[in-house]
């Protein structure tokens, strides 16, 4: 049998399953950490856990000598009112790479090199990769990776349709919180009070116009602002309010820019009001640069194993974050998009990642893990070859 029909004999859909009934947040995920572990029993892999987080790192060592690969999943869901919640596809992701590890495994004797596999806790604004990072993932094998690669489901992508784009791929990120203090009081006499709700709504206004009026339209960058609070009750005028905001780029430079820009109108319209502004700027992830050999190699890959129309090139980067970046900038790799889209859904008004309603199909998941344990094939093949077979 062929790769790809292997790994639809793998049967991945029921671990994606339970993987998605049991969701965790964060860098603790212990459920999560031992459905993958015994996912991955009996493989003859060297497997170890973390210690900052429950991540699991598992090497499939290779018959030859050779240099190492790096593929990559992330494990965590996302915090919703009712719940935790798999609506960004990281169980698929999760079950991908365990496929890939048993496809791996079953060719060992053909490996000429190791393949390092990455299963991350905490990608979702706890910045897992930079811990596992910290605690020697990429000495692992004793020789750092020549390649990584990572796939992301898109649940409002065309089912089966695989993309990526070289360079800049996925936006550097931070998160600014502003706290506007004043004092509080009765609404009947709000002069005896100094209020921080209309400052509030001005600061709101000025920090939604930030970007069009003093960033090239060029140089991308988001300013959103996804948290506001204040008050207790109608006629109680509150001492503080509270704004929390996303701030996004392509370039860490812009992104500097930016949290500066966004201070300095904090501070400009409290000091209006006799307010003071408490501003805290806490930096998040950096760009996903996806290297250009790495990217055409993932698109040779796609048409090679399900033909050239299966690839479709990004047609730009997207905004959105991912810690992915921090491996990519120590090892040349590629972060690759995968369709998930249900048939009977339109990919144009299709929920999208981190909506409540995503929908993610799961006849995505022996594709996606056919393609890394190719990618991985294409660089431990023996010397002197250019073909994976």
């Amino acid at each position: 049998m062929t790769l790809v029909e292997d790994a639809r004999a793998l049967g991945l859909a029921a671990l994606r399953r339970t993987l998605h009934a049991s969701p965790e947040v964060g860098l603790q995920l212990p459920r999560t950490q031992r459905l993958v572990l015994d996912a991955l029993d009996g493989l003859g892999l060297d497997l170890r856990t973390g210690t900052a987080l429950t991540s699991v790192v598992g090497v499939v060592r290779g018959a030859h000598p050779g240099p190492t690969v790096l593929l990559r999943a992330d494990l965590d869901a996302l915090p919703f009112p009712g719940g935790p919640r798999h609506a960004c596809g990281h169980d698929q992701h999760a079950a991908m790479l365990v496929g890939a590890a048993r496809l791996l495994a079953a060719r060992r004797d053909r490996l000429h090199g190791d393949v390092l596999l990455m299963f991350q806790p905490g990608e979702e604004g706890h910045d897992g990769a930079r811990l596992m990072l910290a605690e020697g993932l990429l000495e692992t094998t004793g020789s750092r990776p020549v390649a990584a690669y990572a796939l992301h489901s898109a649940a409002a992508a065309p089912l089966g349709q695989f993309g990526n784009i070289p360079g800049p791929a996925l936006a550097a990120s931070a998160t600014l919180a502003v706290t506007l203090h004043g004092a509080g009081g009765h609404g009947a006499w709000p002069h005896r009070a100094r209020d921080p709700i209309p400052a509030t709504g001005e600061l709101l206004l000025a920090l939604q116009t930030l970007v069009p009026r003093q960033f090239d339209v060029f140089e991308p960058a988001i300013l959103s602002v996804g948290s506001v609070h204040a008050g207790s009750g109608a006629n109680i005028i509150p001492a503080e309010a509270r704004i929390e905001a996303t701030l996004r780029s392509l370039d860490d430079a812009v992104l500097s820019r930016l949290a500066r820009a966004a201070e300095r109108a904090a501070h400009g319209v409290a000091s209006a009001h006799g307010l003071r502004a408490e501003v805290v700027h806490t930096p998040g992830y950096p760009a996903t640069v996806n290297d250009p050999t790495q990217a055409a190699v993932v698109a040779d890959t796609v048409a090679e194993l399900f033909g050239p129309e299966r690839f479709a090139p990004a047609r730009h980067p997207g905004l959105v974050a991912d810690d992915i970046g921090r491996v990519l900038a120590e090892v040349p790799g590629v972060m690759t998009s995968v369709g998930a889209c249900p048939p009977d859904r339109d990919p144009a008004t299709a929920p999208g990642n981190h909506a409540p309603d995503a929908v993610f199909d799961d006849a995505v998941l022996p594709d996606g893990a056919a393609l890394l344990a190719q990618l991985a094939l294409a660089h431990l093949r023996p010397p002197g070859t250019t073909h994976a077979g």
